[in-house]
């Protein structure tokens, strides 16, 4: 079947397989969430230096994701409609390098050479993940689009499952040790990121090699079908050289005043208002951020001004500041529902093996039983995940996607709460039944909203530019969380969750304001 001079729908094994590469990037993703932290404390790092370690992974995306969005939009390999793709390229290579990043992970000598793995490793998964988001919204019509964002969140709920319980079935049915001398990695990591790696790889040729792209052209007489050709560039307000420049100046002060705050609070000239709360030079990243994205501005106004505009530089950064008005509706959800999930991931592990398994020392089996058990409660979590897409798939026709994304961020919400009152480690997985279904509905129906609401012919900077909503709260939790933890909670990593649980319930808030709408 085909709507009205677009696409054809493709059938049930076509979604399956255009998304299944997914089932791989996120076995390697889960690996990196639930073992990173761990990998880091074992090699020295102390719990409060875990979020701005943390930092190179949003960061890698905040950079990485919008230029393979411009580039798989001007990429295609091959003739006419045959050849090997627009996005197809950046799959492969973005697996070949996070494959072997996983297998170097582990093996890592020193906290320095860990932490930058995390780097090369984010950089790679962010270089597969992106073009699939784009991939979906150019091959299915706009009725199919929900359910193949859901399929991807049921291979990113299946992926994480079986990346979950690696280590925990490494050691409970295989037998290998899940410890180690201090300063080393236990076994049972070491083999789940080997598997992992090659699982990662293995997914993603399926994908590259059973599935198949429209051309460049195709999608040009779809959207001219559609009467949806050239919408956005007669919509689109071109921002001026001067508004650039403004708007520049303001972040850069803005950047350089927390930064003179921070120095001055680290200072002996102590402002006396400051009282007892500790400021941590995490905060210069927060304001290096925000003086960047002055600086890039300053920049762009500098190119306006010459007359420069025809560089991908800018059009990505007029792009950003030409957002349809549903994505910068969707960007304020995103934030809260992003900032509320890197707090599980930062302080998971550390939290629940101190609040629920009394252990702070690494080396003791304690803290090792405890992180494996969290591991598997991730499984939990994202089987619960890889359930309720299904559920997507089944209602997408027939409920509005922002109250259902509203209803299960509220759900997530609970789950974190729960986590603070559940005391009995038998009984954590509990609140993963909140908050799975609500990273299901996070990973799945903002997409399915947004891919409707931009030009396709700028679909994959778009899904690019949509990253930054991802990772700016990413970025903030890094440097803010441990802030508002150590000043808030006295260090408890567990009061995380309540973080996480309050900017749940300001995301689904968000959700309802949003108003879908056409390119």
């Amino acid at each position: 079947m085909t709507e009205a001079g677009g696409k054809p729908a493709l059938l049930p094994a076509q979604i399956w397989n255009m998304s299944f590469g997914f089932l791989g990037i996120q076995i390697g993703f889960e690996l990196q969430n639930g073992n990173v932290s761990r990998i880091f404390q074992t090699l020295g790092a102390d719990v409060g230096s875990l979020a701005i370690l943390w930092i190179a992974a949003p960061m890698t995306g905040l950079i990485v994701q919008p230029i393979i969005g411009h580039l798989s939009d001007k990429t295609w390999i091959g003739f006419g409609s045959l050849g090997f793709g627009r996005r197809r390229p950046f799959f492969l290579i973005g697996a070949l390098l996070a494959s072997l990043a996983l297998f170097v992970m582990p093996n890592a000598p020193a906290l320095w050479v860990a932490a930058g793995m995390l780097w090369v490793m984010d950089a790679s998964l962010n270089i597969t993940m992106e073009p699939f988001r784009a991939f979906v919204g150019d091959n299915l019509p706009d009725r199919q689009r929900t359910i193949g964002y859901a399929m991807q969140s049921f291979f990113i709920g299946t992926g994480a499952v079986i990346a979950g319980a690696l280590p925990w079935v490494m050691t409970n049915w295989l037998g290998l040790s899940n410890v180690a001398p201090q300063g080393q990695i236990p076994e049972t990591v070491h083999w789940s990121f080997y598997i992992g790696g090659a699982a990662l790889l293995a997914a993603v040729c399926w994908t590259v090699f059973t599935t198949k792209e429209y051309s460049p052209d195709e999608l040009a007489r779809f959207a001219v079908a559609r009467g949806e050709a050239g919408a956005h560039a007669r919509g689109a307000v071109q921002r001026s050289a001067g508004q650039f420049a403004r708007g520049g100046m303001i972040w850069v002060i803005a950047g350089a005043a927390l930064a003179a705050l921070v120095m001055l609070a680290r200072s002996d000239a102590r402002p006396a208002f400051l009282g007892e709360i500790e400021v941590a030079q995490e905060l210069y990243v927060l304001a290096a951020l925000i003086a960047g994205f002055g600086l890039i501005q300053l920049f762009a106004a500098m190119l306006r001004g010459q007359g420069r505009n025809d560089n991908g530089f800018m059009e990505v950064v007029s792009d950003l500041f030409a957002m349809p008005k549903t994505m910068r509706q969707l960007a304020v959800v995103q934030f809260f529902s992003w900032f509320g999930m890197f707090g599980l991931w930062i302080y998971g592990t550390p939290g629940v093996t101190e609040y629920h398994f009394g252990a702070t020392d690494t080396a003791s089996s304690a803290f090792q039983d405890g992180a494996d058990w969290w591991s598997l409660m991730g499984s939990v979590r994202n089987g619960l995940a890889a359930a309720a897409a299904l559920g997507f798939v089944a209602v997408a026709a027939k409920i509005d996607r922002c109250r259902l994304h509203a209803v299960n961020l509220l759900l997530g919400a609970a789950g974190f709460a729960a986590v603070l009152l559940v005391r009995d480690p038998a009984l954590l997985w509990v609140p993963q039944i909140g908050i799975g279904i609500a990273w299901a509905s996070i990973v799945a129906l903002p997409y399915a909203i947004l891919a409707g609401s931009v030009p396709p012919e700028k679909m994959g900077i778009y899904m690019g530019v949509f990253n930054i909503f991802i990772v700016v709260p990413q970025l903030l939790a890094a440097t803010l969380l441990g802030f508002l933890v150590t000043n808030l909670f006295g260090g408890a990593a567990i009061y995380a969750m309540a973080i996480s649980a309050v900017s749940f319930v300001l995301a689904a808030a968000a959700t309802l304001l949003v108003k879908e709408q056409a390119a």
